[in-house]
């Protein structure tokens, strides 16, 4: 996973009749992978881990508040290309990322697992679809998340 803190962010749904917008004022955008090895386990604390990340600056300009602490929303969207390999020739392989057919359904657990968290702060794009995701990252800050290795 990918969280960036934001200003502001949309994602564009491409590939429909008419292209759907998806919009947060402050938050995160959650760029989410999924691979073969992924449980609900894994996602139920990735859920508890983005939603409790202390990454909102305090009145003290210190980084102490979460998402939830700043009321803030969350735009999620599916991205299977953050387990690109680059180790062999120019053309990177996807090959550790899951089928759709496990990854759409651990993909709409995280959906569910953060708007049981954060009724009504949660936005998505759309799995599978051509989108254009366009954010302002506040900081920049930008943290990368691996349930394989929750140290």
């Amino acid at each position: 996973m990918v969280l960036q803190r934001v200003s502001k962010a949309s994602v564009q749904i491409l590939g429909t009749e008419e292209p759907v917008t998806r919009t947060i004022g402050r938050g995160l955008v959650v760029l989410a992978g999924v691979s073969p090895e992924d449980t609900g386990e894994d996602i139920r604390w990735l859920a508890r881990k983005i939603t409790g990340m202390r990454i909102f600056t305090d009145s003290d300009d210190k980084m102490n508040l979460s998402v939830q602490d700043v009321l803030g929303e969350i735009l999620l969207v599916s991205q299977f290309t953050l387990f690109a390999s680059t180790k062999k020739g120019c053309r990177p392989s996807f090959s550790q990322s899951a089928p759709p057919e496990t990854a759409i359904p651990l993909f709409e657990s995280l959906v569910d697992e953060l708007e049981t968290l954060m009724p009504g702060k949660i936005r998505t794009g759309r799995f599978g679809a051509h989108m254009e995701v366009s954010l302002v990252n506040d900081g920049p800050v930008t943290i990368t998340m691996d349930s394989r290795n929750r140290e």
